[in-house]
Order: C-alpha cells, then structure tokens, then sequence
C-alpha cells in the first residue's frame, strides 16, 4: 500500500482551520492542510457557494452520464473539506462564524481590504475573542497600498506582476505578452500563504499568540520572477520574451524533430559538448564562438539553428533515446493525456480517484498531492463536498448546537444544510 493512503495520522492533524477563501488561493493553500491531516471548515454562500462551483463546462458526470452541479474547477482545489454554509451577511451568521473562531487555530480569507470589518471579522475583531489565532487575509493587492481597495484576479496579476511581458513567443516571430496557461499567480499565492501560516503557527508555540498574515497575489507574483527579476535589478535592462529558450543558458529550449519538438536542457559546458558529439556535430563543440556557455548565451541566434539542422533529421524518440544514454537532459512536450499516462507519473500516484457521492463509476479523479512522508502521510480522506454537505455536522460538533437550533437558523436562512 502506497504510503499516501496509509491510516496514520497527518503531520497536521488536530490543527482547526476556519477557511473563508473561495476562487482558488485561498482554497490551493487549505486543500493542501486539508490533505496533511488539518480539518478544514469551509464557509460557502446558502444556495450558491464558492464561485467556481460554476466555472464549467467541463462538469463532474453522474452515474447516467449527465452533468452534476460539481465543476472540474471547483473540485481541483477542494478535496478533504467540510463544506458549511452560512450566510455572513446576517448577525446571526456572523455570530456562527466568530464562535467557529473561537475554536480554530487558524483563519484564511480573501475577501477584499477592509470588507470583513463590516461584519465584525475582521482580525482585530477576532483576536479579541481568540487571541491566539492566526488569521491570513488573501488580497488581490496588500492591505495597504494604492491599490487595496482593488479586487485581484490571476489574470491581472499576470500581465500587472510582469510574468507575461517574459512568456511567449519573441516580437520578431510575431508574439505577444502571453499568460501561463494555469492560474499560476493563485496557486503560487496559496504556496506562499501555507508557508507564512505555519510559521505563524511555530512562532505562536513560544508566544502563545496569533497574528495576522497580510498575503497578496501581486506581491507573490513579483516574488517569483526569481532570476528574471533579479537580473532586471542588476543590469537595468529589460528581459525580452524568449518563447521556450532560457535567458542565460544555451542550449536550453524546444528543438525540432523530423515529426515534433522536443526539448534540450544542457545546463553546462560539458553536457553542451556530449550533444554534439551524440548529435555528429563535434564541430560546434570546439567553436570559439560556443565553447564556453557565456559565449553561447551572446551567439545563441548563430548557434540554435545548426543544432535544429541536424535534429530535425530523426523523429523525437530518437534524440530521447541517445541523448538520454549520453546523460544529455532531454525530455518531451507532453499534452496531458501523455502526461497521466506517463510511468513515472503513474507509479507517484499523482492521480488519484476518490468515491463522490454525486459521482458514477469509481467516483471522481483527481490531482494527486505531491508530498511524501515517510512517518505521517497524505491522506485523501474526503471528495470536494458539495455545498452545505457538513454544514449540520460542523455545528453539531463545534459549537453544540440543537437539531431545533439548527432547523430555526435554516428556516430563517442563515444556514443552508443538504437535504438527503
């Protein structure tokens, strides 16, 4: 048995976490303490929920084969939660929503700077009723700033944090500012916001106290422009578009094959020469021009083109087999029908079918998490709920409340709970 589905406790189990998020930074980051053994309370809107439960086609089909209410969206960032549904806007909702504080160690929202003031749950609000709580506010744009009162989306923050100005093809070969083909300024948000919680929680091991964690998705974005940004601030000047090569090592990109591209990542002088040799071009090894990878970097509009002549005269899995035996890096561009089906993909479990009760056949398929622990493993314990799933469990057992309470709170609708 894999260890991801061994019954031993999670490296977070026991941790509480209150999760206010929707879209998908917030939902990224708690779907992951999700799977490392925390609990996680996600509050949705009665009779609508987090707004990517609508962002489909394509949709979760049932046993008949039709649509289910479950987007492919919604559920890629979801798994291992308890779905509550509230209604925030009410005093009474709020009420519910600051007595499930008082018993979580950790809060995660990304409403926009200053809305949940309105509602008293705010963090100064919180803390004052559970001081050690750590409370993360996911914002398009800071807390502060001259943007904080803006909403942030991925895509803004894409083109805004300058990753697209670096994606896609050269002006001369006719491209444009292109955005990563996932929400990657999100996801990236959501990594971030794990870390800084955590922290916050080992500090809090020698305070006793909680904090607040101000996280936003353009300061994340900007963060990980890594060499790229870091070379602006050395030199001054502004990086071009490269399409698929790298800006400081050459060869290091798609090449051409005589039925598609492939890819070449010789990262230094060495694995640059034993290419040539394995390509019959020993030639260009001994070149002044690219012997060293300095020179190749300066020369790479000479360079790419011969190296292309002579890949082009075999099909891609030629080149995979005696560039890979030659310990030249390689590799294919893979759609992700090749990507799943990929052995080495497949034997890490990173598919993973969990049974969902609105689900046909073997129940729902999805990304598997990508962390591996010998001692306290990953657990996929809960599909993504539908919404309202746990909403009367979670208020039974955190905040004791009655089967007449709850009845009121639902006739009056503050909460919505699923029906049978």
């Amino acid at each position: 048995m894999n260890s991801k589905h061994n019954t031993s406790s999670g490296p977070l189990s026991g941790l509480k976490v209150l999760d206010l998020s929707r879209i998908l930074a917030g939902p990224t980051c708690t779907q992951l303490f999700g799977d490392l053994g925390a609990e996680i309370i996600k509050i949705e809107r009665p009779l609508k929920g987090d707004d990517t439960r609508f962002w489909g086609p394509p949709f979760l089909k049932d046993k008949d084969g039709n649509d289910t209410t479950e987007s492919a969206y919604y559920m890629s960032a979801n798994r291992n939660k308890n779905s509550v549904a509230v209604d925030l806007t009410k005093p009474q909702g709020q009420e519910i929503i600051r007595d499930l504080a008082k018993e979580c160690d950790v809060l995660i929202e990304n409403f926009k700077a200053g809305d949940l003031a309105r509602y008293g749950l705010d963090y100064d609000s919180l803390r004052e009723i559970n001081p050690a709580l750590i409370y993360c506010s996911i914002t398009g744009f800071g807390m502060t700033g001259p943007y904080a009162h803006r909403p942030g989306y991925d895509f803004l923050i894409q083109g805004m944090g300058g990753i697209m100005s670096l994606t896609g093809k050269p002006d001369d070969e006719g491209g444009e500012p292109t955005k990563c083909g996932v929400g990657i300024a999100d996801v990236m948000c959501g990594m971030y916001a794990s870390t800084a919680i955590l922290s916050a929680l080992h500090a809090r091991h020698a305070s006793g106290n909680g904090q607040h964690i101000d996280i936003s998705l353009l300061d994340c974005q900007v963060a990980w422009l890594i060499n790229q940004g870091a070379g602006y601030l050395v030199s001054g000047e502004v990086p071009p578009r490269r399409g698929n090569e790298h800006p400081t090592i050459v060869p290091y990109g798609t090449f051409s094959a005589s039925d598609q591209a492939f890819i070449i990542a010789a990262g230094n002088d060495s694995q640059y020469q034993r290419l040539c040799e394995t390509i019959g071009a020993p030639e260009l090894a001994e070149d002044e021009r690219f012997a060293k990878n300095k020179d190749r970097v300066l020369n790479r509009r000479d360079l790419i083109p011969l190296i292309d002549a002579r890949t082009e005269t075999q099909p891609s899995t030629h080149w995979l087999e005696v560039l890979e035996a030659a310990g030249v890096p390689c590799g294919p561009v893979n759609d992700l029908a090749q990507t799943f089906s990929d052995p080495q993909i497949q034997h890490r479990e990173m598919a993973v079918t969990m049974p969902h009760r609105e689900a046909g056949g073997d129940g729902v398929t999805l990304i598997g998490n990508p962390l591996n622990f010998s001692e306290t493993p990953v657990k996929y314990e809960k599909a993504p709920p539908v919404r309202a799933e746990h909403t009367k469990e979670m208020l039974v057992k955190h905040l004791g409340l009655s089967d007449e309470k709850i009845a009121e709170l639902e006739e009056n609708g503050i909460i919505e709970c699923l029906k049978n």
